[in-house]
């Protein structure tokens, strides 16, 4: 079972200066950060997956690269651009979930195996519309008449892909980089989903995406995948397009399931309310300390006045103060911590976040960074849970990848 990250320019600068909260004036940052495959050991994914909507933007507008970023992937292609290792594989997509308000994709397929191509890619989806919704046991005309059409719209792109993706393979000379097709799936139930499968298996795909799960429950996605495995060939495997669930890993390698990608476990690190932090057994509450200068809630009650700036920077300082000097000392009181940070979020005064104080009492009695063999853990510490700032959340976003690589080596998966 392999795992994709998908891209979206998230990376880390080695050096960051945690005490002052700042970046040296020398950093370059396409030159000196890192993605996670090169900030941890070993790599916590086994390749990439990256979206033409990121990279050259969509209907919603321009993508996550900037001019020069978006040359050099095209000239250099994914590999350098990233600086993979060997044997770290590439996946494209189109980012179908940028366009799923729209009638059609915005795309066309010249254009798609236009970017796969050049920015040279291993493998490459087809074009695909997102149908978000669930009737296992509904009929084609008793579901709604777009889901039809999208699904109908996505297979007709994947025979175009296939053709396409077929003569370029067949044109390009001996030695260079055949892209490998893979067909999306889109479907409303078992019955359409595993219909879809036999209609890319004609087309003569061996590697099938299925897309628009990530809202269904997992016994939901095991009826699909249950049914799809009754139709399946024999040489023909499955990806799972933006789904984790860890613990269902097992079962959907049963299916034929051979690989997946999902930003849940990074982005949990800063997007949870309380699964910030993964351990292999859980999962803690990250410790918020915001920057006076950075927080817009905060920013907004020194500019009306109703906090004083200065009090805000010292109460900030004193809760990094006191959480270093613990850090140090395991037999510091951590009430005088959880004190110091009771006060500075009582001076912001967000209810929510005043009552979460209280969660960090077991994050910071367990001291969980300590027991962690992950290269960031080692050697930022308590730097790893304070929900501070992109270097720190970064981090623990691929801390938690390191771990959700950890758990797939320990599944026994065939």
């Amino acid at each position: 079972m392999k795992f994709f990250f998908p891209d979206s320019q998230d990376q880390i600068y080695p050096r960051y200066d945690f005490i002052h909260d700042e970046y040296p004036d020398e950093r370059h940052r396409q030159r000196d950060d890192l993605y996670a495959h090169q900030a941890v050991k070993p790599a916590p994914y086994d390749g990439i997956l990256v979206s033409k909507a990121i990279v050259d933007g969509s209907i919603k507008g321009a993508g996550k690269y900037s001019a020069p970023q978006r040359a050099r992937l095209y000239r250099d292609g994914v590999r350098t651009f990233f600086g993979l290792p060997e044997p770290m594989e590439s996946l494209g997509d189109c980012g179908s979930f940028n366009y799923i308000n729209e009638e059609r994709p915005p795309y066309e397929t010249p254009e798609v195996l236009h970017y796969y191509t050049e920015c040279r890619f291993n493998a490459g989806i087809s074009i695909d519309h997102v149908i978000f919704g669930y009737r296992p046991d509904a009929p084609d005309e008793e579901v709604d008449e777009a889901w039809v059409t999208r699904r109908e719209m996505s297979l007709d792109y994947a025979q175009k892909f296939f053709k396409a993706t077929k003569s370029h393979n067949r044109l390009i000379a001996d030695g260079k980089l055949h892209l490998e097709p893979v067909g999306a799936a889109q479907g409303w139930s078992p019955a359409s989903y595993a219909d879809s499968v036999v209609q890319l298996q004609k087309m003569g795909y061996k590697r099938i995406a299925l897309g628009g799960m990530v809202p269904l429950r997992t016994p939901e996605i095991i009826a699909c995948l249950k049914e799809i495995s009754k139709i399946r060939k024999h040489d023909v495997g499955f990806h799972l397009l933006g789904i984790t669930r860890i613990d269902s890993m097992e079962r959907f390698a049963d299916y034929h399931v051979t690989s997946f990608d999902s930003t849940s476990a990074f982005r949990q690190a800063f997007m949870d309310e309380k699964n910030n932090y993964h351990t292999t057994d859980g999962s803690y509450v990250a410790i918020r300390v915001p920057q006076v200068d950075g927080n817009p809630t905060l920013k907004r009650l020194i500019l009306a006045g109703m906090v004083s700036q200065s009090a805000a920077i010292k109460a900030e300082r004193e809760c990094l103060r006191l959480l270093r000097q613990y850090r140090d000392d395991e037999d510091f009181d951590v009430q005088e911590v959880i004190d110091a940070l009771r006060a500075y979020h009582a001076l912001i005064g967000d209810p929510k976040k005043l009552k979460k104080v209280d969660d960090y009492r077991e994050t910071l009695v367990d001291r969980p960074w300590d027991h962690c063999r992950c290269d960031l853990c080692k050697k930022h510490k308590i730097d790893m849970v304070i929900f501070r700032g992109t270097e720190r959340n970064k981090r623990r976003g691929f801390h938690n990848m390191t771990v959700l690589e950890a758990k797939m080596r320990k599944l026994p998966l065939t």
